[in-house]
């Protein structure tokens, strides 16, 4: 399966009227915590490939998590955690890559495990994500700590029609008022390890 994503930077003011006047139907928000892998045997850096554990929980209406914060919180805080490779894109037009997903059932026995492996935690991504369902795409706000506000607009397809869904993707940003020339296709985490320094992903 093929994830085929469009992102750009945008103010979530402004695009939740657009939302309502598209017709969009709010699907839940919750709050998730990435943390990024490298590999012992070759530089994903370099591959444009990466691997992550996600943690998620619920967050309600007001963007607040059950307990009332949005840091992250112990372990047994998270809902669900997930297993996630990611390969390198497939287009300049936009975040198209190749995507394997599983759940898991114990996110710390899951970073046990990478760690005697070899793997090495690289990096940490925070964001509350409110989901909206639009046509058959889902239209995210990403709130990410450190970066600012987001909007992605996703699908999942086989791979022969990653460009048709990627101009769908394009026409649903438009619907936003949001301009598609305006796209990032770099991923939070790249742009959390540019604004320290450190190298892209």
């Amino acid at each position: 399966m093929y994830e085929v994503e469009v992102k750009v930077r945008a103010a979530h003011d402004a695009v939740e009227p657009a939302l309502a006047a598209a017709g969009a139907t709010a699907a839940g928000a919750v709050l998730q915590e990435d943390v990024y892998y490298d590999a012992p045997h070759r530089d994903f850096a370099e591959t444009d490939e990466a691997l992550r554990i996600r943690r998620e929980r619920s967050l309600d209406g007001a963007g607040q998590s059950p307990a009332g914060d949005t840091d992250g919180g112990a372990p047994d805080d998270w809902e669900t955690t997930r297993i996630t490779y990611k390969g390198p894109l497939l287009e300049a037009e936009s975040k198209s890559r190749e995507e394997h997903e599983t759940a898991v059932d114990d996110g710390e026995a899951a970073a046990g495990i990478f760690d005697g492996l070899g793997f090495e935690p690289a990096a940490t991504v925070r964001k509350a994500r409110q989901y909206y369902h639009l046509d058959e795409y889902t239209v995210t706000l990403d709130s990410v700590e450190g970066l600012g506000e987001f909007v992605e607009v996703e699908t999942e397809t086989e791979d022969e029609a990653i460009e048709s869904a990627r101009e769908g993707a394009l026409d649903r940003l438009e619907s936003l008022d949001l301009d598609p020339d305006d796209q990032i296709r770099t991923s939070y985490l790249g742009l959390l390890l540019a604004d320290s320094g450190n190298e892209c992903l």
